[in-house]
This record gives structure tokens, sequence and C-alpha cells, in this order.
């Protein structure tokens, strides 16, 4: 430990309080006061310091930040910005999956979306919490108003997720291809600019396309409204 922090310039304490927080992994001991980490992790240490001073993030984003794929520094500050956007609105509460299914959400349905890498548990407390939990709110008022598992199978948000992850790896890859190069000292203001904008023009796009893609559905050669596509069976039942 001593080491690392001599190494990294951080402190020892701020160093196992990293640990604590999942953000650094827990440490090889050999005896009641001897641990041995990894020279690999004096870089994490300096990222992690780095984002706390200059991006005023809080840890349990830097730790979302800060994946197991290293990013280079304009792909950290974009993403470091990107968290800090998005985590104001994002709920703050966490729930665990007991208090899910006791709430009346279906365990088949949880584990298939938690499957399909539609929500995810945070890594530390093995809650749901931010986006996700509200995604999960947002199916159970769905439920609620009368979309049942007929209407609305929850296999169908993986095929959601899939169409959404290729829409933001399009964006993502305009705005590092085109945008983070050229941004200079402006990467942090324009990426918050991209974040806000991005929505705001997805939500256009669809609303706009609703009515012609019905049309083009239901045209002669298209699919015909009576004839459906066969869904797969849902898991669970709400």
């Amino acid at each position: 430990m001593s080491v690392l922090a001599r190494l990294s310039g951080v402190p020892a304490a701020t160093i196992k309080h990293y640990v604590h927080e999942g953000l650094l992994p827990d440490p090889v001991r050999t005896s009641r006061n001897m641990a041995y980490y990894p020279t690999s992790l004096v870089e994490r240490v300096q990222r992690i310091k780095h984002l706390q001073r200059t991006r005023f993030l809080p840890l349990d984003v830097i730790r979302r930040v800060l994946d197991e794929s290293a990013m280079d520094q304009a792909d950290e500050a974009i993403g470091a910005t990107l968290a800090r956007v998005l985590e104001p609105v994002a709920p703050v509460e966490s729930r665990s999956r007991a208090d899910l299914v006791r709430a009346g959400m279906p365990p088949a349905q949880l584990d298939f979306l938690v499957a399909a890498k539609v929500v995810a548990r945070d890594p530390i407390t093995g809650n749901f919490s931010g986006d996700d939990l509200e995604l999960l709110r947002v199916l159970g008022a769905a439920r609620r108003a009368g979309l049942d598992t007929e209407m609305l199978p929850v296999t169908i948000l993986g095929e959601y997720a899939a169409a959404l992850r290729a829409l933001v790896e399009v964006e993502l890859r305009a705005f590092r291809e085109g945008v983070a190069p050229r941004a200079g000292t402006q990467l942090t203001e324009l990426t918050e600019a991209a974040a806000a904008l991005s929505e705001r023009l997805v939500v256009l796009l669809r609303r706009k396309l609703l009515l012609p893609t019905l049309r083009a559905m239901t045209a002669p050669g298209g699919a015909p409204a009576g004839k459906r596509a066969r869904r797969p069976r849902a898991a669970g039942r709400a």
C-alpha cells in the first residue's frame, strides 16, 4: 500500500476507500498487515483521482466510466461528461431483487431482463438503481395500464435494446470520429450539448416516423395489419 500510494501520489487512506467502493480490486493478502497490489493499479488510481478533481464525479459514476476496457483520454473525457449530464436525471433510489418481486415483478421476467442485459444490478450492492430501476418501473406501469404479457411480452425489450444499441453506436462513432478530434478545449461543452440534444432528436425522429412506418407496413406488399408477426413467448406472466 505504501508503495502504491507513493507511486500514484494518492494517500493510502484514499486508496483504501477506492477499494471499499469497488473501484479497485481487493489486494492479495499474505498476512494481517501485508497486502500486495499490482503495479497496473497506479495508473487507475491516478485516473480515479483525476476524474474526481477535474470532473467532480461521485465514485459510483467513476466506477461506471472506468470499466474493463481501458479508454484513452478523449474517450474518458467524453464518458465522464456523459455520466455527469445523465446522472442528475436518474432516480437515486435502490431496490433489491426481493423488493421488486414483492412489489409484483415476476421473477422469471426480471431474470430474463438481466440475462438479456436490458437491466443490470449494481456490482457492489447487487440492487437495481438509476435508469435500470426506472425501466422496471415503466414496465410495471405498462402492466397496470392493461398491457399484459400477451400484448407486450418482456422479450420484446431485448429487441428494443438491440435496436437502440445500434443507434447509440452510430451516434457515438460519429461524435468520436467527427467532433472529438476537432473539439480541442471545447470537448466537454460539446459533449454536454450533444448529450442533451441527442435525446430530443431521437424522440422527434421516432414521432416523425411512426405514421409513415405504419402506412408502409399496411400497404400492399407490407405486413398486413391483421397478420402480426409471431412473437416469442414471454418469460413468466405479470
